[in-house]
């Protein structure tokens, strides 16, 4: 049978997949905002028991077409793991259509565009991109490790190497303070980087993350719904992609939007205005039914 240490995460759009957990937690593990990871130490699983597991899933599920490398980080896992790790998926599943795993910034720095590509092509097609805010000072609070230069140009290395990239955005990141910045530098940053898939969530202090102490100290702005949805506004507005897909479908944010860029940025817009207009109107999530 397949065993999963700890909480396991995956994201939204990969509720239907099969979920191995490649690493167990983040590399990484820095983000000031993520708890996620915070009671695991970091290490890549034995191809053994991976290989265990893919029999037995083998044998119990049918038809997986999709598979997501569990926990934070599994691309920073040696190219040598992962190849091997592929080919017995690619055997096990006759159907399977693609591989997918959370990359951090970190992870994209140490894969060569040589790698990648050699990966992509045996199947790990598919990477999940916490952005978090194109805002300098907003990413040194957050703590992710790299300014939005460096974002974008690690980004493009997985963008060079045919890798599709689904981004996240965290809204509220930036306070009232930098709220318009943010949401229009991170705006800027995506459409450098031309993500396949962008999405957006809602900053949230979590217990057991530095941000969660902030927010207890009074140090943190939490954003209504009514300023959340200005920063969306601003940021959909912002965007200028050839070809990606919005969602924010997360359980974080109190509006779920969904459409298709450019063809639906005007009604993206449209939609946001009207929230802003008739605040009364909104059908805004209750907090009773927003998650992590």
């Amino acid at each position: 049978m397949i065993r999963y240490e700890g909480t396991l995460y995956r994201p939204p759009s990969e509720a239907d997949s099969l979920i191995l957990q490649a690493t167990i937690g983040c590399s990484y593990n820095r983000c000031t905002f993520c708890a996620m990871y915070s009671e695991k130490r970091f290490r890549v699983r034995k191809l053994e028991e991976l290989e265990a597991e893919i029999a037995w899933a083998a044998e119990h599920a049918v038809g997986v077409r999709k598979v997501f490398l569990a926990d934070g980080d599994a691309l920073v896992a040696k190219p040598a793991y992962l190849g091997a790790l592929l080919a017995r998926l690619r055997a096990a599943f006759p159907d399977l259509q693609r591989v997918s795993c959370y990359a951090s910034p970190q992870a994209l720095q140490v894969r060569s565009v040589e790698e990648m590509r050699a990966l992509r092509e045996q199947g790990l097609v598919l990477y999940y991109l916490g952005i978090e805010s194109g805002h300098d000072g907003v990413l040194g609070r957050l703590e992710k490790g790299v300014d939005a230069a460096e974002m974008i140009r690690v980004a493009s290395k997985a963008a060079e190497a045919g890798v599709k990239l689904s981004t996240m955005i965290l809204l509220g990141a930036g306070g009232r303070a930098l709220s318009i910045d943010h949401a229009r530098e991170s705006a800027r940053v995506v459409n450098a980087i031309q993500p396949r898939f962008v999405s957006t969530l809602v900053m949230t202090p979590v217990e057991g993350t530095p941000l969660f102490e902030a927010a207890q100290r009074g140090a943190v702005e939490e954003l209504d719904p009514l300023e959340l949805a200005r920063e969306l506004r601003e940021f959909v507005a912002g965007l200028e992609l050839e070809g990606s897909v919005f969602r924010s479908n997360h359980a974080s944010n109190y509006l779920a939007l969904a459409g298709s860029l450019p063809k639906d940025k005007g009604r993206l817009v449209a939609a946001l205005d009207q929230v802003l207009a008739q605040p009364g109107r909104a059908r805004f999530t209750p907090e009773w039914m927003r998650g992590l």
